[in-house]
C-alpha cells in the first residue's frame, strides 16, 4: 500500500480530495497536528475567525452559495459548544457544513476529565452525522461519507471529532475519490396527477420554498410560470428564485397571516408548493376538506397540523417542474384577476410609506433605500430582528442567493459573517451586512476578522437601542414596555477602533448619500442609522389586515 502518512497530514488530503479551500476557526492546543499538517497545504485557506460561530456562521454561507460543503475547525469543549447554535443554523436552513473539533487522546489521557465533554453525544440531535474518528485507517471513508450527507438532499451539518492521539498515529489508506451522484427524476404518473389537478382548478397558485433556492430550479420555474400564466409568491428563503419585477409576483409570505399576499392565497384552490420545507413558518395553513396541494421536492412532505398535501411530485425538482411544463394545457378557465388585485393594493399601500422621510428612519423607506443603492447583483445579509419582515415584504429580489436571511434558525448574530462570506466569494459584487444593534454586537468582534482579510463590505446597522423585535411582540401582547431596552457603543468609534470606516446617519438624505458612498468605497464600512419602529404594530398587523380584508 506504500509508505504509511501521518493522520493528520491524510485528514488534509482526504479535505483537498473533497475540493475544500477554507477552513474556518478558533484552532486550539487539540487541533496543532490538525494545524500544523494544514500549513504546509497549497489548496486550502485557514481563516482565522474571533469566535467559533463567527466561524460556522461563514462555513455554512460557502455551502449556501456555493452547494459544496463549508469546513470550519474548533477545540475540544467550549470551542465546540460555541459551534452548536451555528450547526443548528446550518442544519435547519439546509446549508452543507462540516465541524472539525479536537478531543484528548482516546487511548489514554492523563489529563483526567478536563474539558472533556461529549461532543459527539452533543451534535447528533442537530446534525446528519456526528463520528469520533477512532482509528486513522478510517479517515478516509469516515470524510467522504461526511461530505456526501452533507451535500445530499436536504443539505446540511455533519461533524468530525479528531482526537490528538489519533491525529498523530501513521497509516497506509488513502483518499476515497467522489462518486458522482445523480438525483432521481420525479415519477410521470405522479407529474400526471399533479397536471390534472392544475389544469381542473379554477386558481392555481406557485407558492416557491426553501428547497427551490439551489440548482438549476429559477431557470425551470420561470418557464413554467412564462408557460402557464400562473402568478407566484415566495417563503421568505424561496426570495430571488424567480425575478420578483415578474408581473404575475404575489409578494412574499413574511407575516403569519391576514397580509395581502395570504387573501391572494386564499382566493386559490390548487396551490402548487415547490420545496417547501416545513421548518419555515406556513406561507398557508391547510384546513381538512380545504383546497388541493400539490408538493413539489426532493423528499415527501413532512406532515404537521396545517401541512398534509394530497399529491407529491417527488424527486429533482427542477426535473419535476420541467416534466410539469411539458405536460400542462394552459386552462382558459384559470382567473387571477383577484389575486393580481391583492398585489396592485400592496404595492400601492407600501409606495407612501416607502416615501416617508421622516427622522430616525422609517423601515418601510431604509428598504426602498437600500433596494435603491444596491446593483442588480448586489447580495444584501440580514441578520435577525423585526427589520427582517419589513425587507422580506418589501425588498425586490432579483436573483437567487442575493438576500440571505434566516427564516429556519432565525438565530441572532449570523448577519456579518454571513456577509464576509459572501464578499470572500464574490469579490467583484456588492455586499452589505443588515444588523440590528443586539443581533450586531453578537459577533461585532468580526469586524476585525473582515478588515484583516481585506473585505468590501458595508455593514448598516439598524439600532433602536432595544430588542426590538420582541419589544413589538411584548406590546403586541398587551404587555408593558419592560426589559428590553440597552445601551450602545459609540458605534463610529467602534468600527474606527477596528480600522474600518464609521459612518452616522443624519437624515433620510443623508442615508442615500453615505449608502452610495460606503457602495463605492473600497474597505470595510460601518454605517450606524437609528431607526423608528413605533408603527411597527400598526402597519404590519392591523392597517394590512384591515386594508387586505377590505379587497
Amino acid at each position: 500500500m506504500g509508505d504509511k502518512q501521518k493522520a493528520s497530514d491524510l485528514f488534509i488530503e482526504c479535505l483537498e480530495n473533497e475540493g475544500v479551500e477554507y477552513i474556518f476557526g478558533v484552532p486550539g492546543e487539540e487541533n496543532l497536528d490538525f494545524l500544523d499538517s494544514l500549513s504546509r497545504s497549497k489548496q486550502i485557506k485557514l481563516v482565522l475567525t474571533r469566535h467559533e460561530q463567527g466561524a460556522g456562521f461563514m462555513a455554512a454561507t460557502y455551502g449556501r452559495h456555493t452547494g459544496k460543503t463549508g469546513v470550519c475547525l474548533a477545540t475540544l469543549g467550549p470551542g465546540a459548544t460555541n459551534f452548536v447554535t451555528a450547526a443548528a443554523y446550518a442544519q435547519l436552513g439546509g446549508m452543507p457544513m462540516m465541524m472539525i473539533t479536537g478531543q484528548k487522546p482516546i487511548k489514554k489521557s492523563k489529563q483526567g476529565r478536563f474539558q472533556i465533554l461529549d461532543v459527539v453525544a452533543m451534535m447528533g440531535p442537530i446534525t446528519k452525522y456526528a463520528h469520533q474518528l477512532a482509528s486513522s485507517d478510517n479517515i478516509p471513508s469516515r470524510v467522504r461519507e461526511a461530505f456526501r450527507l452533507a451535500e445530499e438532499e436536504k443539505p446540511g451539518a455533519v461533524h468530525l471529532e479528531l482526537p490528538e492521539d489519533i491525529a498523530d498515529e501513521h497509516t497506509d489508506s488513502r483518499p476515497i475519490k467522489p462518486s458522482v451522484a445523480r438525483r432521481p427524476s420525479a415519477e410521470p404518473k405522479a407529474v400526471r396527477l399533479a397536471v390534472a389537478a392544475l389544469e381542473k382548478a379554477k386558481a392555481p397558485v406557485l407558492v416557491i420554498g426553501a428547497g427551490a433556492n439551489r440548482k438549476m430550479t429559477g431557470r425551470m420555474l420561470r418557464q413554467f410560470v412564462e408557460k402557464t400564466g400562473i402568478p407566484f409568491l415566495t417563503t421568505q428563503l424561496g426570495k430571488g428564485v424567480i425575478d420578483e419585477r415578474h408581473p404575475l409576483f404575489l409578494g412574499c409570505a413574511a407575516l403569519s397571516s391576514g397580509d395581502f399576499v395570504h387573501r391572494a392565497v386564499e382566493d386559490s384552490d390548487c396551490i402548487i408548493n415547490v420545496g417547501h420545507d416545513v421548518i419555515e413558518k406556513p406561507p398557508f395553513f391547510m384546513k381538512n376538506d380545504g383546497v388541493t396541494v400539490i408538493h413539489v421536492s426532493t423528499k415527501t412532505a413532512e406532515v404537521d397540523p396545517v401541512y398534509f398535501p394530497q399529491i407529491e411530485v417527488i424527486g429533482d425538482i427542477a426535473n419535476a417542474v420541467w416534466q410539469m411544463k411539458e405536460d400542462i394545457v394552459p386552462s382558459g378557465a384559470w382567473n387571477f384577476d383577484h389575486m393580481l388585485a391583492y398585489r396592485k393594493a400592496e404595492v400601492e399601500h407600501t409606495k407612501p410609506l416607502a416615501d416617508d422621510t421622516r427622522f430616525p428612519i422609517f423601515p418601510p423607506h431604509l428598504v426602498s433605500q437600500v433596494r435603491a443603492s444596491m446593483p442588480q447583483d448586489g447580495i444584501i445579509c440580514l441578520d435577525n430582528g423585526v427589520y427582517k419582515i419589513w425587507f422580506a415584504r418589501g425588498y425586490t429580489a432579483y436573483l437567487p442567493n442575493t438576500v440571505l436571511l434566516d427564516n429556519a434558525l432565525a438565530t441572532m448574530g449570523a448577519g456579518l459573517p454571513s456577509a464576509m462570506m459572501s464578499a470572500m466569494l464574490y469579490p467583484t459584487r456588492k455586499v452589505m451586512a443588515i444588523c440590528g444593534d443586539g443581533g450586531f454586537m453578537m459577533n461585532s468582534q468580526e469586524m476585525e476578522t473582515a478588515v484583516r482579510l481585506g473585505l468590501n463590505l458595508t455593514v448598516l446597522i439598524l439600532r433602536d437601542d432595544s430588542y426590538g423585535m420582541i419589544r413589538w411582540k411584548q406590546a403586541n401582547m398587551g404587555f408593558e414596555d419592560w426589559g428590553l431596552t440597552y445601551g450602545n457603543p459609540d458605534f463610529v468609534a467602534y468600527a474606527e477602533s477596528y480600522g474600518a470606516k464609521g459612518h452616522r446617519v443624519e437624515s433620510s438624505d443623508h442615508l442615500k448619500e453615505v449608502l452610495a458612498h460606503c457602495r463605492d468605497t473600497p474597505g470595510v464600512h460601518l454605517i450606524d442609522c437609528p431607526v423608528d419602529y413605533n408603527e411597527n404594530d400598526q402597519i404590519l398587523n392591523n392597517e394590512i389586515k384591515e386594508l387586505s380584508a377590505k379587497l
